[in-house]
C-alpha cells in the first residue's frame, strides 16, 4: 500500500487530476505536463515517500523515481482511473514556445526510447554471440532475430507518427496510416524508378528510419483534422475528416514535407558531426562534465532526437552516448567512495545503493541522493567524467544502439568491424571509475554536525554570525525559487525574498569580491570568511544593467546594513521578469546554513534570517 499512498499524494502535490495534461515516464521520471505549474508544491513532492527529487524543465513537472519508476507509474495511473487522457485546460497559462518546442519534443521522442533501445542490444547481443562462434551470420536464425532487432529503428516513421499524434491528441491510427505511406513497399519502388503526383516530380527519398518528415506529416495532419471535424457534418465525420486529412496530407507529405524533413535531419546530424570532429574528444570530456547538471535539471533528455537522427543515418552515434557512459560509470566511483569515507550510516546506505544504480546506466539517485547535495562529491563526478569523456573521445568510442550507458548494457558498444570498440569501452568504463573513486578519497571531507557546529562556535565568536536579509519582503525558503539552478541548491545554501522595496542592503560585514557587468549579481565575503552571492531576480542579466544602480566598488570594505545597490523594482515586473532576491553562501562546504523564514516590511527594520558558522573550528 506504500506505493499507492505515495502516488495518490504526488497527483495531490502537482496539483490534483484536474491539473494533470498529459503523463508519460522514462527510466527514472514521472514526466506531467500541466495545465498549471504554479500549482505543483515541489517542495511537499519531494517529502513524499519513493521520491527522489522533482523540478520544473523542459515544460515538465519531472518527478524523480529511480528504480522504481514503472511500479509508481502503474500506481499513479490507478490513481487517475482507467482511460484517463488528461484534462486539457482552456484557461491553461500561456507557455513559451521553447517550453512548447521542448515538451512537444520530449513526448515524441521519449516513448520511442525502450523499443530502440531493446532492439539495438538484442542485434548487439547476436554480435557477441557471433563473435564466440556461438552461431554463424550466414544462419537463418540469426538473420531472422538480427531483423527482429532491427525492425524498431527500420519502422522508426511508423512509431513516430504514433507517439507525435499522440502528443497532439489526433487518431493515431490515421496517423499511421498517412506515415505509413512513406514506406510501403510499391510505393518505396515506385520512387525509385521516378514517378509524378499531380504532374509534380516526387523526389526519391528513402524513409525508413527518418523521423522528421513523420513528424512534419502528422503535425500537418493534426491541423487537417481539427479543420475536417469543425466544418464537416457529423453524420458523415467518422469516414470523411480521415478521408479528406489523408488526401490532402499524404500527397503534400510525399511532395513536399518527407524531402523537407529529411533534409533537416540531414543538416541536423551533419551539424553535430562537424562539431564533433573539429572538437573532437574536447566535446566529449566536455559534454561529460556537464552531463551532471543537464541530468539533474532533464535538460539531457532534448539530445534523443539528435541520437535518434544520428542513428538513422549513419547508424552509430560518438558523441553523447560515450559521454553518457563516462558521467554515469563516474556517478558510480563517487558514490562508492563517499561510502567508504563517510561516517554518516544513512549516507553510507544511500551512496552504495546509488553507486550500484549508477553503475547500471541509472544516475539519479546518485545524483540526488549524494553528489548534488555534496560540492565536493560533484567535483569528484566532473573530474571522472572529464577525464573517461576525453578517453572515449579520443579513441572515437560509439554507441550502437539508444540505452543508458552502464554494466548490463556495454554489448550497446559491440562493433562487428571494430572489434577494439567494445574494449574501449570497458577500459573508458574503468578509468571514469577510478579516477572518479581516487577523487572522491582524496576530496571528500565528513561535515560536521549541527551541535558540534554550535560547540564549535562557542569558542570563537567570530566564526559564527547573523546575517540579515538583504532587502525587505517576503522571505520564502530557496527551494521555492522557480529556477532549479536556486531550488536545487546548487550554487549553495540561502535564502530567498520576493522584494516590496528596490534596495539591496549588506547583510554582515565584509568586503565586496565580485560586481557582475550587468549589475543583477554582486557577491561579498564576510569577515568570518563567507562567500556570499545575492542575485537579484531571475534571468534579470538579459536586462544589460539596465534598472540597476550599484553603489560600491570592488573591494570596498562594507558594514552591515550599508546600501549595496537599488533596482527599479515595479520597471522589472513590467519587464516582465520575476524580481525575487537570493542570497548564497557559495562555500557551503566550509559553513552550517540554518535559515529562518520571516516576513519583513518597508516599515520594519531589517532582521536576521540566517546563521552560518565555520565548521571544523
Amino acid at each position: 500500500m506504500a506505493i499507492q499512498d505515495s502516488a495518490s499524494q504526488i497527483v495531490k502535490y502537482v496539483g490534483g487530476k484536474d491539473n494533470i495534461n498529459t503523463l508519460i515516464h522514462c527510466s527514472t521520471r514521472l514526466r506531467f505536463t500541466l495545465n498549471d505549474f504554479d500549482k505543483a508544491d515541489l517542495d511537499k513532492i519531494k517529502s513524499v515517500q519513493g521520491v527522489l527529487g522533482a523540478v520544473i524543465a523542459g515544460g515538465q513537472c519531472q518527478v524523480i523515481i529511480g528504480n522504481d519508476v514503472v511500479e509508481m507509474f502503474d500506481a499513479v495511473q490507478d490513481v487517475l482511473g482507467k482511460g484517463f487522457k488528461g484534462n486539457a485546460s482552456a484557461n491553461k497559462p500561456k507557455q513559451s514556445i521553447g517550453h512548447v518546442v521542448l515538451d512537444f519534443i520530449i513526448g515524441v521522442f521519449q516513448p520511442l526510447v525502450p523499443a530502440i533501445a531493446g532492439g539495438g542490444i538484442l542485434k548487439s547481443i547476436l554480435m557477441l554471440i557471433v563473435a564466440f562462434g556461438w552461431m554463424s551470420d550466414k544462419s537463418q536464425t540469426y538473420q531472422i532475430l538480427n531483423l527482429i532487432g532491427g525492425a524498431p529503428l527500420y519502422l522508426l516513421p511508423l512509431l513516430v507518427a504514433v507517439t507525435a499524434a499522440q502528443k497532439l491528441n489526433v487518431n493515431p491510427l490515421v496517423a499511421l496510416s498517412i506515415v505509413g505511406v512513406l514506406i510501403l513497399p510499391d510505393i518505396t519502388t515506385m520512387l525509385t524508378k521516378g514517378t509524378e503526383l499531380f504532374g509534380m516530380h516526387v523526389l526519391n527519398v528513402t524513409y525508413s528510419s527518418q523521423v522528421f518528415p513523420a513528424i512534419l506529416s502528422v503535425l500537418l495532419y493534426a491541423i487537417m483534422e481539427k479543420f475536417f471535424t469543425k466544418y464537416s457534418p457529423k453524420p458523415i465525420r467518422i469516414f470523411f475528416v480521415p478521408m479528406m486529412a489523408m488526401l490532402i496530407t499524404a500527397p503534400i507529405t510525399l511532395l513536399f514535407l518527407g524531402p523537407l524533413g529529411y533534409v533537416v535531419g540531414q543538416y541536423f546530424v551533419n551539424i553535430i558531426l562537424f562539431i564533433n570532429t573539429h572538437l573532437g574528444w574536447v566535446a566529449t570530456a566536455l559534454l561529460a562534465g556537464v552531463l551532471p547538471f543537464m541530468v539533474a535539471t532533464g535538460m539531457h533528455k532534448p539530445m534523443i532526437p539528435y541520437v535518434v537522427t544520428t542513428f538513422s543515418s549513419v547508424g552509430k552515434e560518438a558523441l553523447y552516448l560515450p559521454a553518457s557512459l563516462a558521467h554515469n560509470i563516474s556517478e558510480s566511483g563517487t558514490c562508492f567512495a563517499v561510502a567508504l569515507r563517510t561516517k554518516d550510516s544513512t549516507l553510507r546506505s544511500t551512496a552504495i545503493s546509488a553507486g550500484i544504480s549508477a553503475l547500471f546506466g541509472i544516475t539519479e539517485p546518485a545524483l540526488y541522493g549524494v553528489t548534488l547535495q555534496h560540492k565536493r562529491a560533484l567535483t569528484s563526478v566532473i573530474i571522472g567524467s572529464v577525464v573517461g569523456g576525453a578517453y572515449v573521445g579520443i579513441v572515437g568510442l560509439a554507441g550502437f544502439t539508444i540505452v543508458g550507458p552502464g554494466l548490463a548494457s556495454l554489448p550497446m558498444f559491440v562493433d562487428k568491424s571494430n572489434p577494439m570498440n567494445i574494449v574501449n569501452a570497458i577500459i573508458g568504463f574503468g578509468i571514469s571509475f577510478a579516477v572518479s573513486f581516487v577523487a572522491g578519497l582524496f576530496l571528500w571531507r565528513n561535515e560536521v554536525s549541527t551541535d558540534e557546529s554550535n560547540e564549535n562556535t562557542k569558542s570563537n565568536e567570530n566564526v559564527s554570525e547573523e546575517l540579515d536579509a538583504p532587502v525587505t519582503g517576503k522571505v520564502v525558503a530557496l527551494s521555492e525559487v522557480p529556477d532549479d539552478v536556486f531550488s536545487q541548491g546548487l550554487l549553495g545554501k540561502g535564502i530567498a525574498v520576493v522584494p516590496s522595496e528596490g534596495k539591496l542592503y549588506a547583510p554582515a560585514d565584509g568586503t565586496v569580491e565580485m560586481i557582475f557587468d550587468t549589475k543583477h549579481a554582486l557577491g561579498m565575503k564576510t569577515n568570518s570568511g563567507a562567500e556570499v552571492l545575492f542575485h537579484i531576480g531571475l534571468d534579470t542579466v538579459q536586462l544589460n544593467g539596465k534598472y540597476f544602480d550599484v553603489k560600491v566598488e570592488k573591494d570596498q570594505e562594507i558594514k552591515k546594513g550599508d546600501l549595496l545597490e537599488t533596482f527599479d523594482l515595479e520597471a522589472i515586473k513590467k519587464a516582465g521578469f520575476n524580481p525575487i532576491t537570493m542570497m548564497i553562501v557559495t562555500n557551503q562546504n566550509d559553513y552550517s546554513v540554518n535559515a529562518e523564514i520571516k516576513n519583513q516590511t518597508e516599515d520594519e527594520e531589517i532582521q536576521p534570517v540566517m546563521n552560518i558558522a565555520k565548521l571544523g573550528v
